[in-house]
C-alpha cells in the first residue's frame, strides 16, 4: 500500500514503549512517525537525540512525535531511557507498520543486499490525513525540516 498525500492513514494499534497507541487516539494533534533501522546506532541515535533537542518546540505546535523500528520493546525500553527520549517508540518486529507505511527496501550493507527499513518520516495533521512524507532521508537538518512545516 502506498499512502498519498492529503490520503486518511488507516487506523492501527501497536505496543510502545508507554503503552498501546491507537492513531485515532492522537486525532487533533498532529502526529510525527519516523521510522527508522535500529536502536543504538549512530544515525538513529543523533536522530533521536534531535527529535529529542527539539521536543517541546513540536508540543507547542501541537505535535506529538512517535519512532518505529522493527527493534523488540525490550530494546526500545533500554534505548529510550539512556537517551532520555520523552516520547515512545513503537516496537514493529512483524513489520506491520513498516509495510503499511510501505518503508521496508532492499539496502546494500557491505555489498550484500539486506531487508531493512529505510529512514522515513510522516506527518500527519489532526484529522488523520498524510500531510508531508519524507522518505530515503538524510538526519543532518531533517528534524529543522520536519519542525519548520510542523510550523507552519
Amino acid at each position: 500500500m502506498s499512502l498519498e498525500i492529503g490520503s486518511s492513514v488507516p487506523d492501527f494499534v501497536a505496543t510502545s514503549t508507554d503503552g498501546e497507541i491507537r492513531l485515532s487516539d492522537l486525532r487533533g494533534k498532529k502526529v510525527i512517525l519516523y521510522f527508522y533501522p535500529r536502536d543504538n546506532t549512530p544515525g538513529c541515535t543523533t536522530q533521536g537525540q534531535q527529535f529529542r533537542d527539539a521536543y517541546a518546540q513540536f508540543q507547542q505546535a501541537g505535535a506529538v512525535i512517535i519512532g518505529v523500528s522493527r527493534d523488540t520493546l525490550s530494546s526500545h525500553n533500554k534505548f529510550k531511557e539512556k537517551q532520555g527520549f520523552p516520547f515512545p517508540l513503537i516496537a514493529d518486529p512483524d513489520e506491520t507498520l513498516c509495510e503499511a507505511f510501505g518503508v521496508m527496501k532492499l539496502k546494500n550493507m557491505y555489498g550484500k543486499q539486506v531487508r531493512g527499513i529505510e529512514r522515513s518520516t510522516f506527518l500527519i495533521n489532526e484529522e488523520g490525513k498524510l500531510q508531508q512524507a519524507w522518505r530515503g532521508l538524510k538526519v543532518p537538518g531533517h528534524v529543522d525540516e520536519v519542525l519548520k512545516t510542523v510550523q507552519k
